[in-house]
Formats: structure tokens, sequence, C-alpha cells
């Protein structure tokens, strides 16, 4: 437990309570308390003393209680005075901080679990184990959301992500890396794509505007077994390194949406090596100048269309025509038909794929 988290309790409850309250550790330091100038002292021997009862003991002015019913506690509770009163102000005190730190120790016990399952840290088998442990339901529908933080930031806006999603029961933000936080974020079965998506950009414009930071996210597959979270999280980071090849433009990419630029990520690319080779003739791919690349991409985001391209283009149907017998007599392929077309199109991909070379996972 964090003396800070003890130290917050004290202080919202000091109003409510016009007697000194505070809390000791296993070492028998006053770890917080609600007169700030006994925090670090020392309260000899009223550990040992506790070690054997769960009632409270009273000395030196003060009523002290094992937290919790377990005498070998690692925390003690303290109430100023020795009488009746302070004997029922340890009880509550006592029973309420225990209850808040176990409800404390379950969020991060299962935010730790969260962590080992999407980094592959645990075994399959122990996986239903934990989760009953922990009170966990494993067969809730759930998908992994990847935020990836560039350029050199002091600190990773993590409590801001946090507090984004203030349910903490169903969503959990954990940080995987100095540059990386994920959110494992419970949704309905019969959600829509576009809804989370919508909390995607959400994430992102709030931390370009607050934090003035450049993220890109990575959308996986909702999964409805909590074994299943260490794929969706691995789509994520797939569809983050995919979208840089293919979809620079965009910073929040869905697993789902990849379509064959994630076919092609998965290639050797000695494979895609060989492709260009039997596809195009020597250097012919090369020939193409700007002017030309941009008629094919304008032909293909026009559905192979000549006289929507050449009214996109500002240039007559002639004109493209020209340029598209240029580039069957340069490539040896006529865009014009679909199968030619198709070649074409995944050629371009698999160029772009080789010059970037992403790093594999």
């Amino acid at each position: 437990m964090s003396n800070r988290f003890f130290q917050g309790i004290i202080h919202q409850m000091k109003d409510a309570v016009d007697r000194v309250i505070g809390v000791i550790d296993e070492n028998g330091v006053i770890i917080s308390c609600s007169e700030l100038v006994k925090i670090g002292e020392t309260a000899q021997g009223v550990r040992d003393e506790l070690a054997y009862t769960t009632e409270s003991i009273a000395t030196g002015g003060y009523t002290y209680r094992a937290l919790g019913q377990n005498s070998k506690s690692d925390y003690i509770v303290f109430v100023e005075g020795e009488d009746k009163m302070a004997d029922k102000l340890s009880m509550i005190l006592s029973v309420s901080l225990s209850n808040i730190k176990n409800l404390y120790d379950e969020k991060l016990d299962k935010s730790s679990f969260i962590k080992n399952i999407i980094l592959d840290n645990i075994l399959p088998s122990d996986i239903y184990l934990k989760s009953k442990e922990l009170h966990f339901d494993a067969d809730v529908m759930r998908v992994v959301i990847l935020i990836k933080f560039y350029g050199k930031n002091d600190v990773v806006p993590f409590d801001m992500v946090q507090n984004m999603f203030p349910d903490k029961s169903k969503d959990y933000v954990i940080s995987v890396s100095e540059h990386d936080i994920v959110l494992v974020k419970e949704i309905k079965p019969n959600h829509d794509a576009k809804e989370i998506e919508k909390t995607a950009k959400n994430i992102a414009d709030t931390l370009s505007t607050e934090f003035y930071a450049k993220v890109s996210i990575g959308i996986g597959t909702a999964v409805d077994n909590i074994k299943d979270l260490a794929r969706s999280f691995k789509e994520a980071q797939v569809a983050i390194e995919v979208g840089k090849v293919f979809d620079t433009e965009k910073n929040i990419i869905s697993y789902e949406n990849l379509g064959i630029g994630r076919l092609i990520y998965q290639l050797p690319t000695t494979l895609c090596d060989m492709f260009l080779q039997e596809v195009f003739k020597k250097g012919s791919l090369e020939s193409l100048d700007r002017e030309t690349l941009m008629t094919i991409q304008c032909f293909f985001e026009n559905n192979l269309n000549v006289s929507e391209t050449s009214r996109k283009l500002f240039v007559h149907r002639n004109t493209l025509v020209y340029r598209l017998e240029k580039i069957r007599k340069l490539t040896g392929l006529d865009l014009r038909e679909f199968e030619h077309a198709i070649t074409f199109k995944v050629a371009l991909m698999v160029k772009k794929y080789l010059t970037s070379k992403p790093v594999k996972f």
C-alpha cells in the first residue's frame, strides 16, 4: 500500500474526527497522521502487544488496533485517547481502512493480472485459476486499445488516460513500456466498431489538446474470453506497425480494417522481392515518375473509371488513356483490366512495405 494513499484517506477523515488519528506500518513507523508533524515517528512496543490479540490496546494516551480482523496485520491504526470513544473510533478506522485497502490491492492485482496476460507472462492453465481467485469475470467481451506515444515526453500521461475511464471495475489502464499505454475496455456483446474508434479518437484528441502529445492508437479485435486478450494486444501492435507503412496519414488504426496490408506485412521480404521481379520488367516500376504514380493512385481511388478519373485530375479523357497506355508499355500491365489493376495495386503496396522495412514482432 502506498503511504500517500493512507494519508489521503486520513486527511479526508480528520474533519469528521476531533482527535488525532493515523496509521503505523510494519516497522512501527507512523506513515500517515492527521497531525502531520507525527509522520515519521515510531511507536515502540505497540506491535508486540497487539500480536496476541484482535482487540485494541490503550497506552501512552492513544488507542491502537490492528488493521482489519487479523492480529498479524502489517498495519496498525491509532486514535488519540484511551476512553470508550477512542476504542470505537479505532474499530471504525480499522474496518474502514481494511476494506478500502482490500479493494485497492484487488484493483492492483487485477491490473497486474491483465498485464501478465497481454504480455504472455502467465501460463494459460493459470489464467482461469487466477481469475477465480481475483473474482475476475473471464467471459466478458473486451477489446485492447494500444496508445503509443512519440517524441521525448518527460512524463507519459498515464493518469490522464486513467481519469478518462473512471469505471475501475470494467476498464483497466496499464502502462506496458516507457511510451506505451494499454486500455483494456469492457464492451457490449452487440458493440459497434465505430463506437470503439470514437473512443480511440477521444483519447487522441484529449492527449493532443491537454498534453500536446503525438500518439498512434491501435485497436485489436474484440474478444469474449480473457485468455484471448494477448491476441487482441498483438493485433493492436500490428495495426500500428502496418498503419505506419500503408496508412501514414491515420493515427487510429483498427486491426479489422487493415485489409491486404496485413497479409503483405506478414510475408518474408525475400518472397516480396521475388514477386516484384516477376510482376515488373527490370526497372519498369522505378521508371514511373511522380505524375504517373499520382495518376495511378487516382485511377484506383475512382474504381478504374476513366471518365471520373480524368474529371478529378482535370485532364482530357484522351490524355488519361494515353498515360494508361504508357504505363502498359512500361510495365506490361493494363490498369483498365481488373486483374492487371489488382496485381499492380498489390505490387505498389509490396514495394512500399519493402521500402519501409518495418520491424517484425
